[in-house]
């Protein structure tokens, strides 16, 4: 069963959840803990894990022969990244940062005056803590499309799942709901949207779970800190979309202190989540 952990807005604690879910269902069944916020994973500091590097992601980047360039400009034309800018008369230039190493401008290009290159854009690391598996991956800085870090990330953890044959995998996604969150939720059964009864947990949640409605992903709710605002919002939007909320999670400074000592949290909601998932 492979499982994302997602939600529309950042800080309403699906790290919080991940973790702690990750860790209840690796007492039950050989279980796979994937963070995919390639831009700011922190599942393992939750963890304390002591991640280990396994390789580096390297994405294709077009090299310019000026020799045989005639300055046609197609390589700009197909390019839908901007990332190649071309002024008539002059040869074309080329923007590394807005590149996502499509390979287009090498494909269409009439002279054969592009070839193959490439740069690195990310990390992909291990760790492990009982029988817990962890992957998480990390963008290099200055790279604007992260995507291709979350999709690489994601190839390597299949391979890995043949070997291992996992119960349960999580899949941690950054929030939001852009390219990122999309290329995490890619063949998952099921989605829990982590959310806040607050209004921008409430306009974040529906637009999370639209998403998941549009790539056809059963989802339910998880409710965090579910005791300090108005639960009436996300019901309001769990009935809309018919996603049940199965779990609420308190305000308490029991979770805060055992999150600001990087300890996962136990709570009997998680707790219920795992043995509904066991069945």
């Amino acid at each position: 069963m492979k499982i994302a952990i997602t939600g529309g807005k950042g800080g309403t604690g699906k790290s919080t959840v991940a973790t702690s879910l990750a860790l209840e269902l690796s007492k039950k069944g050989k279980t796979s803990l994937i963070d995919a916020d390639v831009d700011c994973p922190n599942d393992h500091l939750i963890l304390n894990i002591k991640r280990e590097k396994i390789k580096d992601v390297y994405q294709p980047t077009p090299k310019f022969n000026f020799k045989k360039c005639k300055k046609c400009g197609r390589c700009s034309e197909v390019c839908r990244e901007n990332a190649i800018v071309f002024v008539k008369g002059n040869y074309p230039i080329l923007i590394p940062e807005q590149c996502i190493g499509c390979s287009a401008c090498m494909i269409s290009c009439p002279y054969g005056a592009i070839s193959k290159s490439r740069k690195k854009i990310g990390t992909i690391y291990s760790g492990k803590i009982k029988n817990l598996d962890f992957l998480s991956a990390e963008t290099e800085i200055g790279v604007e499309e992260e995507s291709p870090v979350v999709n690489a990330l994601k190839d390597f953890a299949k391979n890995k799942e043949k070997e291992r044959n996992y119960d349960f995998v999580l899949i941690d996604t950054s929030p939001g709901t852009h390219c990122n969150v999309i290329s995490a939720l890619s063949g998952v059964d099921s989605a829990f949207c982590i959310t806040e009864p607050t209004p921008l947990g409430q306009h974040d949640l529906k637009l999370i779970l639209q998403l998941l409605e549009k790539l056809k992903i059963p989802s339910k709710i998880i409710l965090n800190r579910a005791d300090i605002g108005d639960k009436k919002l996300i019901q309001e939007i769990a009935k809309k979309f018919k996603a049940e909320i199965i779990a609420e999670i308190p305000y308490s400074k029991k979770i805060l202190k055992a999150y600001s000592k990087g300890l996962p949290i136990k709570h009997e909601s998680i707790e219920k989540i795992a043995e509904n998932l066991e069945k």
